[in-house]
């Protein structure tokens, strides 16, 4: 819980710096980029985070990568700081929140659709528009398919629940027979 709180604090400051100077997609795309490096070099991770080493040796092994993913001063001194709290270990949470603030800048919403199979690109569509005139921001989806659905359609977007599907029907169903 601790580091999701201190993950949108940096996630803040950096959107924050980036507004005030235009760049905010900028360090956007850089911190995207820097946690899919991060995620993908489990050893540069474990070596960038890990406290038993010296700050100073932590600092060089991200300041070579920073230097040849050509990253941004102001996303370099975020790093360092990171590093001198001994929280560079967040840095994917501080990603996920930067681009939820990023989003919510944007007015962009983000959609899980759950059906029992495959839908069609046509359909994919009309849900987006259904959701976007529901919600009033523009909205990205995210297809899944469960087939323990039977059937329908489970579309969520933040805490916004539509289901649709034939399992809650029969669920509803089967609790109006009880309940007599």
């Amino acid at each position: 819980m601790i580091n999701q709180i201190l993950a949108k604090r940096y996630a803040k400051a950096l959107l924050t710096l980036g507004r005030e100077d235009g760049d905010f997609e900028q360090y956007g795309a850089e911190l995207q980029g820097f946690v899919t490096f991060w995620e993908s070099e489990t050893e540069f991770a474990d070596a960038a985070s890990n406290p038993l080493y010296a700050k100073e040796n932590r600092k060089a092994i991200v300041k070579a990568v920073v230097d040849k993913m050509e990253l941004s001063p102001v996303f370099k001194s975020l790093l360092d700081l990171m590093i001198e709290k001994n929280r560079l270990a967040i840095i994917p949470e501080v990603g996920i929140f930067y681009q939820k603030l990023l989003d919510e800048l944007n007015n962009i919403s983000r959609a899980k659709v759950t059906s029992a199979t495959p839908l069609s690109e046509e359909a994919m569509e009309s849900i987006k528009a259904s959701l976007e005139k529901t919600t009033g921001s523009s909205i990205i989806v995210e297809a899944e398919v469960d087939p323990e659905l039977i059937g329908g359609v489970v579309a969520r977007v933040g805490d916004l629940v539509l289901d649709g599907s034939v399992r809650n029907q029969l669920t509803s169903i089967k609790e109006t027979l009880i309940k007599g």
